[in-house]
């Protein structure tokens, strides 16, 4: 779901990009600093969702955020139950879904475009030690593109074996995958240095 923007005239769609990532980090910092308990999950729980209501976001297109990050969070939950407890475990996944949401309800809300504007703005001032900031964008800009279209590369050829009925093997998957994706990066690669972008 990375780059989805739904329009929209909500209070969070007409925010500044800018401003929305700005709080987008102190909120993630506050949650990581205070809250310590799971009341306090839930609470922010709440407070997200009213956000999503705030900004008229549809619950399927919400839900959407949380899904790949499923696997990772039971993952986190399992070894907290083991070592710690489950007031932690029920603490740390909290914090770490809640932040994704966050992060989703900001890209749901914003165009890439203006995302990488005011990034590219607030890297302004490194220019003095060396730092390019449109390059920055760039690059930014290129692996947002690049996790959708490795995920299209990835369906294609799975469909295409189901098609022909081969049966499930790793290698069979990954190789038309990796092949595909240095095609995919050498023909960008060109196009990038056709417009000047690799000039000096």
């Amino acid at each position: 779901m990375i780059g989805l923007y739904c329009p929209g005239d909500s209070l969070l769609h007409r925010l500044p990009a800018g401003v929305k990532l700005a709080l987008l980090l102190t909120s993630i910092v506050a949650m990581t600093v205070f809250v310590r308990t799971p009341l306090g999950i839930a609470v922010v729980a709440v407070v997200v969702a009213g956000l999503f209501a705030l900004a008229r976001i549809s619950w399927r297109v919400a839900l959407a955020q949380v899904r790949p990050v499923l696997w990772m969070t039971v993952i986190i939950a399992v070894f907290q139950l083991l070592t710690t407890s489950v007031e932690r475990a029920v603490v740390v996944c909290g914090v770490l879904v809640l932040s994704v949401v966050l992060a989703a309800l900001v890209t749901v809300t914003t165009r890439v475009t203006a995302m990488l504007d005011a990034l590219t703005r607030a890297l302004g001032p490194l220019r003095r030690v060396g730092v390019d900031p449109d390059r920055v964008g760039v690059l930014l800009a290129l692996a947002i593109r690049c996790v959708p279209l490795l995920a299209g590369i990835v369906h294609d050829v799975a469909q295409a074996r189901r098609a022909r009925g081969v049966s499930w093997s790793a290698t069979a998957l990954v190789t038309p995958v990796l092949v595909r994706a240095l095609r995919t990066a050498d023909a960008m690669g060109e196009a990038l240095a056709a417009r000047g972008v690799d000039d000096d």
